[in-house]
């Protein structure tokens, strides 16, 4: 006999499934492939099976919650989001238990001590505080008319009753916090009653995490255009702002769309599309350059965005400079009739939220943010955090980018920042006047400004903008708030999705 103990994976769900049924034998429905897909998309080390022989015989099931935002009284509905899992947290602070179960003819292994040890490694492993599990009572129904859910659970303690559930989660090191009425509907062997229980984390540290860390400070580069004699010039200016903004130990800076438009100056005597072509062969060197000032100064720099010719074809590419030394790309998706038409830009097609030590984010090229389907893949991904360097030449253009990006953060739930250039640059074709004004957006609820907007910068005037956002405001939105734009959709009528999926 060989036991295994290893993550599930979604190609076990039939044996998955056959083992619930004899586990679960006369309590009801199992749980879906779908929604066993979907915790393994959102929590993958969280799911947990025991293999005898390669056949899957038991199971624990576990997402991350931030606890404070339920307590100590809550039911099994609201703590799984009605199963739809949207309570699930990376950055949060518990384990919490939503499953275990061990196939009948395999009990006798002590299967389930095996998960609850996989359980407590991960807890370890990730650096969470402790497991919760709101634990069943099944054999309470035989002494419900003599004993209250207190006495039963003190007598089970003393060794007095046996019950299969709490008696084996007590011998597991795990204590009583109190008893949840109206736990699980439907469960008649307990009466609904559960029984909230918690494992200490004793290596728990509570040393700063900048990824568990609440207030994310922004960093916006309103960036005027102008002439420069090389490009060393340039790269004198945007360590400028790089290093003011780390002055200020801001976590991301965001540069604006093309802000290194003025470095076509050289080529201005070719055709529009050939100087851009010419600029593109700058962009290695400048990314490079960037990256390193991101390591140098501790500040993740979204380097606005910079052609980039790829098989022939130019591409609008956004860097995300990592301050770890790390480097992500997003492809300007959307093209203007304008950048068609004087720069034949192609298109990108990966559309995925970017991990960071400050959490998930999102970027989106200018044009990108005015179709909603963008930002809301990013946030079912769990982007809280969008930036947007856009480049604008009217008042018109920047306030349909505005205007948009305001709405991307209230039907998200997400912060959204936008920066772009400034100013006039006669010497460029193409690039003769911009208007911009940084700004960074919130969500419309009582936790917020009133007009949805956390800072402005003054329009078409160079400066910073610096602003600090709370991630946990976001958390108490998406449980709490007057609305819930993101878990009152209705899927059961319509969903958004990728058609095509690329890595």
């Amino acid at each position: 006999m060989e036991v295994e103990v290893r993550k599930l994976k979604i190609e076990d769900y039939e044996e998955l499934k056959a083992s619930m049924i004899e586990a679960y034998d006369g309590l009801g429905g199992v749980w879906r492939e779908t929604t066993i897909a979907q915790l393994l998309t959102l929590f993958p080390d969280g799911q947990i099976c025991i293999t005898v022989d390669g056949r899957v015989v038991a199971c624990a099931l576990s997402i991350i919650v931030n606890y404070e935002l339920f307590g100590d009284e809550h039911t099994y509905e609201e703590i799984t989001d009605n199963y739809r899992f949207g309570t699930h947290d990376d950055s949060g602070d518990v384990l919490y238990g939503i499953e275990v179960f061990v196939h009948p003819e395999f009990r006798q292994l002590r299967l389930g001590r095996r998960l609850y040890d996989a359980r407590k490694e991960l807890c370890e492993t990730i650096n969470l505080k402790e497991i919760k599990v709101g634990g069943r009572i099944p054999n309470y129904h035989k002494h419900s008319d003599t004993l209250s859910p207190k006495e039963y659970i003190a007598k089970v303690k003393n060794k007095e009753i046996y019950d299969p559930v709490l008696s084996f989660q007590l011998a597991n090191d795990f204590h009583v916090v109190k008893v949840l009425t109206n736990y699980l509907k439907g469960d008649k062997e307990s009466k609904e009653y559960a029984v909230l229980l918690e494992w200490n984390n004793i290596y728990y540290s509570k040393k700063k995490n900048a990824m568990r860390d609440s207030i994310i400070r922004l960093g916006l580069v309103q960036w005027q255009m102008r002439q420069f004699s090389s490009l060393e010039d340039f790269y004198g200016q945007v360590e400028f702002f790089v290093d003011t903004l780390s002055a200020y130990q801001a976590d991301f800076a965001l540069f604006p769309e093309f802000f290194n438009s003025p470095l076509l100056a050289e080529f201005n005597h070719l055709d529009t599309r050939e100087a851009m072509y010419e600029l593109a062969k700058k962009t290695d060197q400048i990314r490079t350059k960037i990256a390193e000032l991101a390591i140098a100064y501790n500040v993740n720099i979204i380097a606005g965005s910079m052609p980039v010719v790829e098989d022939g074809k130019l591409y609008n590419i956004a860097y995300l400079c990592h301050r770890d030394g790390k480097l992500s790309e997003y492809r300007k998706i959307h093209i203007t009739p304008n950048e068609s038409r004087y720069y034949g830009i192609t298109g990108g097609d990966k559309i995925k939220a970017i991990n960071t030590d400050c959490g998930k984010i999102g970027v989106l090229i200018c044009y990108d943010v005015e179709f909603p389907e963008l930002s809301r893949l990013l946030a079912l991904e769990g982007m809280n955090i969008l930036f947007v360097p856009y480049l604008t030449d009217t008042q018109n253009a920047y306030t349909r980018v505005r205007h948009c990006a305001m709405a991307r953060a209230i039907e998200n739930e997400c912060y959204v920042a936008i920066a772009g250039c400034v100013g006039n640059l006669p010497g460029v074709n193409n690039m003769d006047i911009q208007f911009g004004q940084a700004a960074v957006f919130t969500p419309s609820d009582f936790a917020f400004p009133t007009n949805a907007v956390k800072a402005e910068a003054t329009p078409n005037t160079e400066m910073t903008l610096i602003v600090d956002v709370d991630l946990t405001l976001l958390k108490e939105l998406h449980n709490y708030g007057s609305v819930k734009t993101m878990k009152d959709r209705r899927t059961d009528l319509y969903e958004v999705r990728k058609i095509k999926v690329k890595n």
